[in-house]
């Protein structure tokens, strides 16, 4: 096995690892309001999130080709830059779930292949058209008009349920939002699941593993293996980040939770119809404020809100700086050596099993998702109980 061989084998183990935090650091775009609200316990939230996940990698592959092809120019692209761009990402990515804060896995990846690059090739090798049309617009436009829409869907469903019973139309809401939430899973593996195969594959393209341009098609095996990670990861439940969108922005009743996923899941899905690599977590956290504005009563913490969007401002800068940082300690060692990617994997796997560990001393109990809210009092707990025990 030569130097080309093992970086190639690094890229894909980051680049798996990498897919295994979105999952984690994602779960929350589906299930958070679902399990805020009660209408599903936790770990069963976050098993039908991890098995729709898998299920929705395999749908469409147009988000894969836009992240292959449709960012950085992939002739001037190396493994290791491809290796550096997914350190960056891992780093924010870690970085921004201690904190509980929701910010986006899609636009950490493309912040670190951009940085990388950058550092490797210049400006020149960034394709800006493609940065603005099919990151930086949607980044600004999705979670107005998913707030916008959410806001005008729930005043709608109340204005509708006001004669009813309010425990009764909660009830069936439960319901109805299990359904929801399950789209917005669905959804997010159209979506985030593709973003890890366009890097493999821009990868796999740099090391003539595989062809580009008209020719180009993702392998099986790396649909398989990413759809498996996020599956995974999401399994495991970003139980902090869950907190935040559930208890935090917004106190969530079920008709409110069922009227922000529904707005979700149909941009995300839009979304990846078109090959757009758009922020499932923009989208909901913008889908869960509007709910907050569109519900009579309802007191949106706008000091959370406010937090998150400063979020999505640093996460492409940000996670440029630290894949720029990744890849020139790759570069010191050779950009054709081995050596610069094995010490950096090293660091990062020292770094994610002392977060870990710290974890395990600040673990957030799952339980907490539905208990005390500090924002707005005790959180809202439906009667009778659940739906899915």
């Amino acid at each position: 096995m030569d130097a080309a061989d093992i970086i190639i084998a690094l890229v894909v183990v980051t680049a798996l690892g990498f897919d295994f935090t979105n999952g984690f650091h994602d779960t929350a775009n589906a299930m958070a309001t679902t399990i805020a609200t009660g209408a599903l316990k936790p770990k069963l939230a976050v098993t039908i999130a991890a098995i729709l996940n898998f299920i929705g990698a395999f749908i469409s592959l147009k988000v894969a080709a836009t992240v292959a092809e449709g960012i950085v120019n992939g002739d001037v692209i190396t493994p290791s830059v491809v290796f550096g761009g997914l350190v960056g990402a891992i780093v924010w990515n870690l970085g921004t779930w201690w904190f509980g804060l929701p910010s986006s896995s899609s636009h950490a990846l493309i912040g670190g292949v951009v940085g990388a690059t950058v550092v490797a090739s210049g400006t020149d090798a960034v394709l800006g058209d493609g940065i603005v049309s099919k990151v930086i617009v949607p980044a600004l436009v999705s979670p107005i008009l998913a707030g916008a829409i959410a806001a005008l869907g729930v005043l709608v469903v109340y204005a509708m349920i006001k004669r009813f019973q309010e425990e009764r139309a909660e009830r069936e809401f439960r319901w109805a939002q299990v359904a929801s939430s399950s789209m917005v899973a669905l959804a997010h593996g159209t979506n985030d699941a593709q973003k890890t195969m366009g890097v493999i594959s821009l990868a796999l393209i740099a090391n003539g593993n595989i062809k580009g341009g008209a020719a180009f098609d993702v392998p099986t095996w790396v649909v398989v293996a990413c759809a498996t990670a996020i599956a995974l990861g999401t399994y495991c439940g970003g139980w902090r980040i869950i907190k935040t969108l559930g208890t935090k922005v917004v106190e969530v009743r079920p008709p409110q939770g069922f009227g922000s996923e529904a707005v979700a899941a149909t941009v995300i899905l839009a979304s990846s119809h078109v090959g757009f690599p758009l922020s499932t977590t923009q989208v909901v956290s913008g889908a869960v404020t509007g709910s907050g504005v569109g519900r009579p009563g309802a007191q949106v913490n706008w000091s959370v809100a406010g937090r998150i969007v400063i979020g999505w401002v640093l996460t492409l800068p940000a996670a440029a700086a630290c894949a720029a940082l990744a890849y020139a300690v790759v570069d010191l060692f050779g950009h054709d050596s081995a050596v610069g990617p094995i010490v950096v994997g090293i660091a990062l796997v020292i770094g994610c099993v002392l977060l870990f560990l710290a974890n395990r001393r600040q673990a957030v109990d799952p339980d907490e998702t539905v208990s005390e809210n500090p924002t707005f009092g005790p959180a809202y707990r439906p009667q009778p109980e659940p739906v899915a025990a």
